[in-house]
């Protein structure tokens, strides 16, 4: 990312980012919260390449020494940190890639910036040894944490942290962005704004992921033939379904917007704000063959297995009682 002005959308963000820039206000610790894909890490990394930029502006020059060792991730005081278990970041990762390192003075730079990404995962003795450093910072030192949740942080975290939040964008700026950046059908632009939900990262990963295509033939697998599923084939279909736990939010909303169009067209019968218009004649079918009320208990059950796997109940459970839900909803 060469400029500020190439983000679509987050203008207060930006807005708040240059103006601690250009009037030397920059904080020693932000917290950057939103979605995946919400572009907090995009903005991130312009933002440090900015700090780090010999031409001290509110934009990076990108012709620098520091802006070319930026693009090419090669700037030695901007430290990403990294962390070796999936499910969290220790105090050991902590300690040995920030605390003692940001004693060390810039190599070459203005300041030191660490970005710690899926911040989330912070334990609570790594957010603990964190925070003496947030306290009491050297002058060049700055701490960028990237969360998807920043609520799970230590109070005395949030308490010396600016915090911004990365809210959706409006459909019409997703749209703009796809239209700017990739040749697309209008069905396909149209079918990636509604998944998209203000997420420009989502829409991204909709239209260029060949998984995402898989994702959504397995969700329409369900939907058309789970009326018809004995035992064994939910239990088949479970396992299936298990392939994408790491993508199940996706898989669940795929699945909501499905019966979302079936009950618009139900109580409608227009087919212009239906999103999966090329498979209008199952639509049809599906809003004869399910009553409102079917289709309310098929869209509240997605709801609660949303929940239940937030709250770690069993993978395998809880989906087939949602394909049990479908199954006897659809008749």
């Amino acid at each position: 990312m060469n400029s500020f002005s190439q983000i679509y959308g987050h203008d207060k963000i930006k807005e708040h980012l240059c103006n601690a820039i250009t009037m030397d206000k920059v904080s020693h610790a932000y917290i950057f919260n939103g979605s995946l894909g919400s572009g907090k890490k995009e903005i991130a990394a312009l933002f440090a390449k900015t700090l780090q930029c010999e031409a001290a502006k509110d934009d990076p020059c990108n012709e620098c020494r520091s802006c070319m060792q930026s693009d090419s991730s090669n700037q030695p005081d901007i430290i990403w940190v990294r962390h070796e278990k999936p499910a969290s970041i220790g105090v050991d990762d902590i300690r040995d890639q920030l605390i003692g390192d940001i004693q060390i003075k810039p190599y070459s730079s203005r300041y030191k910036i660490y970005i710690i990404d899926e911040a989330e995962k912070l334990t609570p003795q790594a957010q603990n040894a964190l925070l003496k450093t947030i306290e009491e910072p050297p002058a060049y030192g700055i701490v960028i944490l990237l969360t998807t949740n920043a609520d799970i942080f230590l109070q005395t975290i949030l308490s010396r942290c600016v915090k911004l939040d990365f809210k959706p964008v409006s459909d019409e700026l997703v749209k703009k962005y796809l239209k700017d950046n990739y040749d697309l059908t209008d069905y396909e632009v149209r079918f990636a704004v509604a998944f998209a939900q203000g997420n420009i990262g989502r829409a991204i990963t909709i239209v260029t992921s060949k998984e995402f295509a898989q994702l959504k033939e397995q969700v329409l697998h369900i939907v058309k033939y789970a009326k018809d599923m004995t035992i064994g084939d939910m239990m088949s279909e479970v396992k299936n379904v298990a392939n994408y736990k790491l993508t199940i939010d996706d898989y669940l909303d795929l699945m909501a917007m499905w019966y979302r169009d079936v009950l618009v067209f139900k109580s409608t019968n227009d087919i212009n704000p239906i999103i999966f218009k090329d498979e209008m004649s199952l639509i049809k079918e599906q809003a004869v063959n399910c009553s409102y009320e079917g289709l309310e208990d098929i869209l509240n059950s997605i709801d609660k297995v949303k929940i239940r796997l937030k709250a770690n109940v069993n993978f395998d459970l809880v989906i087939e009682l949602l394909i049990m839900a479908i199954k006897e909803a659809t008749y």
